[in-house]
């Protein structure tokens, strides 16, 4: 049975809860939904696991905050002996408009303290990433302050049509393949 491993990158906490940065998080919380499944509390994440037509999927938000997500890719990558072709990150990305998806299958860590993270302790840079927009729509000096912020209005609005969109692109990830799932979601919204 193929195995797969789902990151999605976050900030743990009350604080964080639904802000950009939490995205990655937000997208496996809609993929466990649609998938009837919870996550449980485990060593150094939130984890849940489901199968897709033989395949079999964990899901883990990292409970290290996002700085040290790595610790959990690792972990989790080594003691569920998945590939690391099989690892995909979900992460908010400032570089792409709001609701844009991108997989990419390896690439530097493109100042994300969490890629970052994981790209030092992976000691590669070749790992699948898929990166949402958030956009970046904010005052000069204020990218903490945006990205660590909540959903204008507007965005809010719109975000759970994006959440469906990030889960069909996980699944065509697993059932598809990265090329098909490029070729498929690295569109605009």
């Amino acid at each position: 049975m193929k195995k797969y491993l789902i990151v999605g990158l976050g900030n743990i906490g009350a604080d964080y809860a639904h802000t950009r940065h939490n995205i990655g998080f937000d997208v496996l919380d809609a993929f466990a939904k649609a998938s009837n499944i919870f996550f449980a509390p485990d060593r150094y994440a939130d984890v849940a696991t489901t199968s897709l037509k033989g395949r079999k999927i964990t899901l883990i938000k990292p409970s290290t905050y996002m700085n040290l997500s790595g610790k959990a890719v690792r972990y989790w990558a080594e003691q569920l002996q998945v590939p690391q072709e099989n690892i995909l990150v979900i992460v908010d990305e400032i570089a792409l408009p709001f609701g844009t998806l991108r997989l990419k299958l390896n690439g530097s860590h493109g100042g994300h303290n969490g890629l970052k993270n994981i790209q030092d302790l992976l000691n590669t840079t070749v790992y699948p990433r898929l990166r949402f927009g958030i956009g970046n729509d904010y005052p000069k000096g204020q990218q903490v302050d945006y990205v660590l912020g909540h959903w204008s209005d507007d965005q809010q609005s719109e975000l759970p049509e994006l959440l469906n969109r990030a889960v069909a692109a996980i699944e065509s990830f697993v059932l598809a393949g990265p090329q098909i799932t490029m070729n498929t979601f690295n569109t605009k919204k």
